[in-house]
């Protein structure tokens, strides 16, 4: 079943989902865990709409691949087409916020990194993305001072800070509007802070977002 973007009021966003625009290695401290360097430029990568789930249902991870990561992100709706954009006008473009799991096949992105081979295998798998409903944005909010969370099975596993971004909100959007159209009801990715890990079976999943988001899911035995 086709994912509907909806907000956290019940109101279901007019256009259909399309694209998701992720960026790797976003906050520094999360690009050192995993050995990598920290980038100088945003990295950019998409998983298609048919890798999206609700992340209020329970997640259902294909471990017979390996290893299954999660990566907590913030997520940004868009609301209007943007291309080759200004960041004062990326920020106008964008009508709701959320959060969401890119899950990675870490074994498969390994071995396809060792051979020189794209990955796209390892993160834009169906089912790859479970997304959030979307907190209604009526004004710009102050990005810096956004705080998201996840907690497994009660112990914190990761703390992201706006404020924390290599690339901000603004120069991040307005960085991706120049390589890719962005189109009403596209979903933006803007990267995961330190404290991935292996996703456990059976482990409740609980995640937080500044002003006033909570999930809570579990994941498959």
């Amino acid at each position: 079943m086709r994912f509907v973007p909806r907000f956290t009021d019940g109101q279901e966003f007019p256009h259909a989902l399309g694209k998701v625009v992720c960026v790797g290695r976003n906050y520094a401290d999360h690009a050192r865990e995993l050995d990598n360097p920290v980038p100088s430029e945003p990295l950019l990568f998409i998983k298609p709409a048919t890798s999206v789930v609700p992340l209020e249902q329970p997640v259902d991870a294909p471990f017979s691949q390996g290893e299954v990561h999660y990566e907590t992100e913030l997520a940004l709706l868009i609301g209007e087409e943007l291309s080759h954009v200004t960041g004062e006008e990326a920020e106008r473009g964008i009508v709701g916020i959320g959060l969401a799991l890119d899950l990675t096949l870490r074994d498969v992105q390994s071995r396809l990194k060792e051979k020189g081979h794209p990955w796209e295998i390892a993160k834009a798998f169906d089912g790859a993305c479970p997304l959030s409903s979307f907190l209604p944005l009526t004004q710009v909010p102050n990005w810096s001072g956004l705080v998201f969370t996840l907690e497994v099975n009660g112990e914190m596993r990761q703390h992201g800070e706006g404020a924390d971004m290599l690339f901000q909100v603004a120069t991040l959007v307005a960085e991706m509007s120049r390589h890719f159209t962005l189109q009403p009801g596209d979903v933006v990715l803007t990267g995961t802070p330190a404290g991935v890990g292996s996703l456990e079976r059976g482990a409740t999943l609980h995640f937080t977002l500044t002003g006033g988001l909570e999930v809570t899911t579990h994941v498959v035995e």
